[in-house]
């Protein structure tokens, strides 16, 4: 689907993910001799480069995943002008902050900051380096109408699927 164009968004996660939106999905330390070993590549770098909208995820907003360089590109951020490449990383989400990306530049730019946080803690708590506005927002918290349809119908569905993430999440 993805080969054909027929998918317009891909969410993406990595144990490491650097300032150029490169993400490791293999491990840490010199590869193959990896210290600690994560399920693999797959199919992230196909899709990567296919759909045009990646969204980058990642609950932990730590220096230990958000690093100045991954330890192995499973997929990469950017790539050279003479490659064809339609798809591409938009924007990195976490558990404390909302970053753009911009691949011409090859950088995230801190977008919000999710409330309870500073921007002191995004910068102490990011490895890499990142373009930010002198006041930075405050992320916009979801209205009671989007929070009633993420617990009720959403969560619902989730719960078929899912029922321990569920249980976890929706309590």
């Amino acid at each position: 689907m993805a080969g054909q164009g027929r998918i317009d968004a891909f969410f993406l996660g990595g144990g490491q993910i650097d300032g150029q939106a490169n993400i490791n999905l293999v491990g840490t330390g010199s590869y193959p001799e990896t210290d600690v070993r994560w399920s693999g590549s797959f199919g992230s770098a196909y899709l990567y480069y296919l759909v045009p909208n990646v969204i980058l995820f990642r609950e932990e907003h730590s220096p230990r995943v958000l690093v100045p360089k991954v330890d192995f590109i499973s997929a990469p951020g950017i790539s050279p002008p003479e490659h064809h490449r339609v798809g591409g990383p938009k924007c990195l989400i976490t558990g404390k902050a909302e970053f753009s990306f911009d691949p011409s530049a090859g950088r995230f730019t801190l977008v919000s900051v999710h409330p309870g946080y500073t921007l002191q803690d995004i910068l102490d708590s990011t490895g890499f380096d990142f373009d930010y506005a002198e006041d930075v927002p405050m992320s916009v918290e979801p209205d009671d109408q989007t929070l009633s349809l993420i617990r009720g119908p959403v969560a619902d569905q989730i719960r078929g699927l899912y029922p321990v993430f569920a249980d976890k999440v929706f309590g």
